[in-house]
Parts: C-alpha cells; sequence; structure tokens
C-alpha cells in the first residue's frame, strides 16, 4: 500500500507562494497518473492539477499560469508550486497517485493552505 506524506502548507498573504510536496513511497505503477486536489470547506473537491506518466500536465482554469506540477528526479516527490496566491485559493489540498488518471488509488492527508485578503 502506498505511503503518503503531504508537507507545505501554511499561511501566506494574497499574491505569495507556496510549494506543497507529497513523497510517495511503497507504490509502484506502470503508467502513474499523480494529482492534487484543492477542498475548500463545504464545497466540491476540485481537481486542479494532473501530471500523466507520459510528462503531461492539465490545470483546472482557476489555477492555470500560477500553478506548476512537477516530480523530482527518482519520482518519490510530487510537488505543487503555488505562486500568486488568492483567496479562493484557501483550502485544504491532497495529493493522489493512480495506475490511470480516470481513478486514484491512494490519498495523501491534507495540507491546509490559507491564503489572506
Amino acid at each position: 500500500q502506498a505511503q503518503m506524506v503531504v508537507s507545505g502548507g501554511g499561511s501566506v498573504q494574497s499574491g505569495g507562494s507556496l510549494r506543497l510536496s507529497c513523497v510517495v513511497t511503497e507504490y509502484t505503477c506502470r503508467s502513474c497518473c499523480l494529482k492534487w486536489f484543492h477542498l475548500l470547506h463545504g464545497m466540491q473537491r476540485e481537481e486542479v492539477a494532473r501530471l500523466a506518466d507520459d510528462g503531461s500536465t492539465k490545470y483546472a482554469d482557476s489555477v492555470k499560469g500560477r500553478f506548476t506540477i512537477s516530480q523530482d528526479n527518482a519520482k518519490d516527490v510530487l510537488f505543487l508550486q503555488m505562486n500568486n496566491l488568492k483567496a479562493e485559493d484557501t483550502g485544504t489540498y491532497y495529493c493522489a497517485v493512480g495506475e490511470s488518471c480516470i481513478a486514484m488509488e491512494y490519498w495523501g492527508k491534507g495540507t491546509l493552505v490559507a491564503v489572506s485578503p
């Protein structure tokens, strides 16, 4: 079973930056899909970024141009670089991994991001 440890959340002012990290261990896949999700209290969980096995990326319209998903060379750590943060980015962020991008198999515990106006 995959072990996923998320870190990097915190409080920041609008316009600031944060980098989230998700260390993934005990998991192997033939064509991994990695994603970051955003959950705002009382709202539906939103996929904000995905990284497919072929290296392609996809972003929610709300974060395009501001967020970047990436992976370290060893493919053990998934990152989400968040720039020009806005108040609406506030919420809990989760990383997830799966054999395909259709259904995620494992989820990390969320990390809280708070952006003040």
